[in-house]
Parts: C-alpha cells; structure tokens; sequence
C-alpha cells in the first residue's frame, strides 16, 4: 500500500472563536493526572463565562483535579476531511459548596444520571486549531 501525502492546511482558531466553539457543545473530554498516569473522561459540561461547569461524583475523576487540568472538545466531519478542536488548560475547583441555581442550570445534566459535585475549570490558556483537507489526488 502506498502512502499518500495529504495537503491538510490547518489553522489558529482566536479566543472569541474558541469560546463560541465551546459554548456551542455539550459533551467535551477532562484530562486530569491520577497517581501519576493520564486519565480521560467525558463529560455533559455548559459554560459559566469563560469558564467551564460540569457535575460529577467522588471518584478518580476528583482525585485528579487537585491541580491543573486539559479539558478538549472538538468536531471532525470524516466525509469532508476537516475540523476542529479547542483545548483549555486551566484550574478545576469544587464549587458547589459556592454554587447557586444559576450555576446549577449552566452544567448540563450529566447522561449518567444525577452528580452531587459541581466543578469549575477557570482557564489558564485557550488554544483551538481547524483543519481543512485539500483534494484527494487521483485514483
């Protein structure tokens, strides 16, 4: 099988743009770092600002997020060979104890069913990049 180069051109996405991106989606990826290995974890998340809320429960998920955490969302459209993806890295911080019902509603109702803990990402730096494929070559 041969090898085709692809002419991809990829772009910079600007803050404005990667905030709008995010607040257009509800399902995003958590990276945390627990007992020292990566862990990865979808959540239904909404936005509070430029920040980011999310519910979730004790677990693993928590045991990470005592430092600074990635959080990832993007769409890929395989038939038009583009996309996108925006990156935050930032802080996570438990808030319920400071959350009130305007909080509340801006976390989406997690799919797994009720979440007792309200988390809060407050970015540090916000990346986004698209991708554009150019024309498949000839068969």
């Amino acid at each position: 099988m041969d090898l085709v180069e692809l002419n991809m051109s990829t772009e910079a996405i600007d803050f404005k743009d990667c905030r709008q991106l995010l607040a257009g989606e509800r399902i995003g990826r958590l990276g945390v770092v627990v007992d020292g290995r990566p862990e990865i974890f979808p959540v239904n998340y909404g936005m509070d600002g430029d920040g980011i809320v999310f519910r979730t429960n004790q677990g693993r998920k928590m045991l990470g997020l005592s430092g600074e955490v990635v959080f990832e969302v993007d769409r890929i459209d395989p038939e038009g060979r583009s996309g996108w993806s925006v990156v935050v890295h930032g802080r996570a911080e438990d808030i319920t104890h400071f959350d009130g019902p305007r909080l509340r509603e801006r976390a989406e109702t997690p799919w797994s069913g009720p979440k007792d803990i309200l988390v809060r990402i407050s970015p540090l730096v916000v990346t986004g990049r698209r991708v554009h494929a150019g024309p498949l070559p000839p068969s």
